[in-house]
């Protein structure tokens, strides 16, 4: 009877243990799996947020090319005045540089993949973590660096622009409204029209000098991310 006792035991207890074993076997390969599947997912995340972040580098870099040659064409408006005279001045210049000085640009990126990490709490799938803080950040810095330009574009909209409309003629080509006998030329040796240029020189200046280091810090986090983006999407 102790013998049938002992066998029942061990065989009992190689039940158990064969049950455990065949659980945790079935939990670990339940983690592979999920695991698996959430690295699939972070990797498609990644190259979406790499494609975004490479146009929208493409986006900032354009934006600031169109800044630094709308600053250099008002730096020569404020290099002519106060304007004396419109017979000494080169009108096809003046012209070329008005309508360069008359335009705004934004910055506006495109932040789908990001708005989709945030929105629907799924950041923790990003295991990189500072690629993580920097995705968790990027509005905020995005913003720092917006500030200037919307002040610019409403400082534009709501007093330069009008001003605009009511002395140019933008209508056809570029030299078309000088030949426009209802434009008043006198208006380019007004106090007004000093004011207008220096205006947007300074607006300008306030988007491209980074004196708090906007303009640094969002060309190095979105560069940032491209690196880290394409260096954590692969198998």
């Amino acid at each position: 009877m102790e013998n049938k006792t002992g066998k029942y035991l061990k065989y009992a207890i190689g039940e158990v243990v064969l049950v455990v074993i065949g659980i945790l076997i079935a939990i670990s390969i339940n983690s592979w799996n999920e695991n698996r599947i959430s690295r699939n997912k972070e990797i498609l995340l990644l190259k979406e947020l790499n494609n975004e972040f490479k146009l929208n580098k493409i986006q900032l870099d354009t934006v600031l090319s169109r800044h630094l040659k709308s600053k250099k064409s008002v730096d020569y408006l404020v290099s002519r005045l106060p304007i004396q005279s419109m017979e000494t001045e080169n009108l096809d210049s003046l012209s070329f540089h008005l309508i360069k000085v008359g335009v705004t640009y934004t910055f506006n990126p495109s932040g789908g993949v990001i708005n989709s990490l945030m929105s629907s709490s799924t950041i923790d799938i990003i295991s990189n973590d500072e690629l993580r803080q920097l995705i968790i950040g990027w509005n905020d810095v995005l913003l720092d660096y917006q500030e200037e330009e919307i002040l610019a574009r409403d400082n534009y909209i709501n007093y330069l622009k009008p001003f605009e409309k009511k002395h140019f003629n933008w209508g056809g080509d570029e030299k078309s409204w000088l030949n426009d006998s209802r434009v008043d030329f006198s208006i380019f040796q007004s106090l007004e029209f000093d004011n207008y240029v220096h205006d947007r020189r300074w607006d300008l200046k306030n988007i491209l000098d980074n004196r708090y280091g906007e303009l640094d810090m969002i060309k190095t986090n979105i560069d940032k991310i491209i690196e880290l983006s394409e260096s954590n999407n692969n198998d």
